[in-house]
């Protein structure tokens, strides 16, 4: 059962141009950014005071009250998310076998927003007032949960934690969950909700990010010379996977066939990438292997690119190992330049922009690129949206731990 075809169905999206999969597309091709200075909480004496949040995300909006009252941002997120993927996907739960319905989400950090107000309430007010829910709402599988619980999914339900590759590890598993015949239906993706104090203050020590706070718009800046770090993002970005013939026999919406993926380690640096770009090369070459396609047949790179000088130079390199001549022809872009790193979340939300671009035959582009810097040689896509016929595209997740995820889809025609 291992040759089982995979598709996928039904896409969902939170992202700081909004709520819903059109909103963010039309952000990515017209070149906008959502970096915006932060709202969320009073960031006026710290380092960083930007970031890619979600200003207008209203909870009670989508969910039910005692839902939001027993889960964290993060949770929210994915299943708000996960609601429009299914409602895409026009499955109707309740009709399918529920131990064929299977959830894998990831999340890199999980309810953080959660530990901070209950650690506060700890410090200031007394182990009494501490909040019976603070577990069920910072575990990072309370997005799996959740959603397993919303939709009645009784096959496997997990949560991947992979740093900001975990959504890509998540639909890697949940591809192979079909494709070995464990499920029919996987709910999958990736949620965060990491713009609070703690963690800009953390990223901010560790000088991951951008300091370009009098300039937000063009703060997140892949491959560029002047690129000085990540702006921190939140979001989620869900999608339903799908046995092909289970798809077509109940007339689904096929947007794409996922045709490959694999992972790998670093095994270097708990927090840079290896300079070799050797993990990264490793990942994205035994993910065309899984897709049995040769290099020059991935007319598309979705590249982690998240504004780092190290990372930036990395990818491009590890680019170079595995396509050889054909990386100067094909067409790499961040869609990070627009809306910032969410982090474990970002894998989800970046293989929805690589299905939209072979869906609709253009290249969102990187944003900002106004000098390549230094190693950063490819055609990144500056700029400006480009058409272009995108029969398979890749999508490229590297996190700290020195996680390498890599996922190659086809057009579905």
């Amino acid at each position: 059962m291992a040759d089982r075809r995979v598709v996928v169905t039904g896409m969902g999206a939170v992202t700081p141009f909004g709520v819903t999969v059109d909103p963010y597309w039309d952000g990515l091709i017209e070149g906008r950014s959502g970096i915006t200075p932060i709202s969320l909480f009073d960031a006026s004496q710290f380092d960083v005071r930007i970031a890619g949040e979600i200003s207008s995300y209203a909870a009670e909006k989508h969910l039910d009250r005692k839902i939001i009252k027993r889960s964290d941002r993060f949770a929210q997120f994915a299943l708000t998310a996960c609601d429009e993927a299914v409602r895409m996907s026009g499955l109707e739960v309740q009709k399918e076998d529920a131990g064929r319905l299977a959830v894998i989400f990831g999340s890199g950090i999980g309810g953080l927003n959660e530990l901070e107000e209950q650690f506060t309430r700890l410090v200031t007010k007394g182990p009494s007032k501490v909040s019976a829910f603070t577990i069920p709402k910072l575990m990072v599988n309370a997005a799996s949960g959740n959603i397993s619980i919303a939709y009645g999914a009784k096959g496997n339900s997990i949560a991947i934690s992979s740093a900001c590759a975990s959504a890509t590890n998540a639909m890697g598993e949940a591809m192979r969950h079909i494709g070995h015949g464990e499920a029919d239906v996987v709910f999958t993706g990736g949620s965060e909700a990491a713009v609070t104090p703690l963690a800009l203050a953390a990223f901010a020590a560790m000088k991951a990010l951008s300091t370009r706070n009098d300039d937000p718009t063009r703060a997140s800046r892949p491959f560029d010379r002047d690129r000085d770090g990540f702006v921190l993002a939140e979001g989620a970005g869900a999608l339903v996977f799908e046995e092909l013939e289970h798809a077509k026999r109940r007339g689904a919406p096929i947007f794409a066939e996922v045709i490959g993926f694999a992972s790998t380690s670093d095994a270097d640096h708990i927090a840079q990438p290896s300079e070799s770009g050797e993990g990264a090369a490793a990942a994205m070459s035994l993910a065309i292997q899984d897709a049995k396609i040769s290099p020059d047949q991935v007319d598309y790179i979705n590249a982690h690119g998240t504004s780092t000088p190290l990372g930036d130079v990395a990818e491009t390199i590890a680019i170079k190992r595995v396509f050889g001549d054909w990386a100067k022809k094909v067409v790499v872009s961040s869609t990070k330049s627009a809306i910032g790193h969410s982090l474990g979340a970002s894998g989800g939300l970046e293989i929805i922009a690589t299905i939209l671009a072979a869906k609709n035959s253009v290249v969102p582009p990187t944003i900002n690129l106004d000098h390549p810097g230094d190693g950063c040689d490819l055609d990144y896509c500056p700029k400006v949206a480009r058409d272009r016929k995108i029969r398979v595209g890749m999508s490229n997740s590297f996190g700290f731990g020195g996680h390498n995820a890599c996922i190659v889809i086809r057009r579905w025609e």
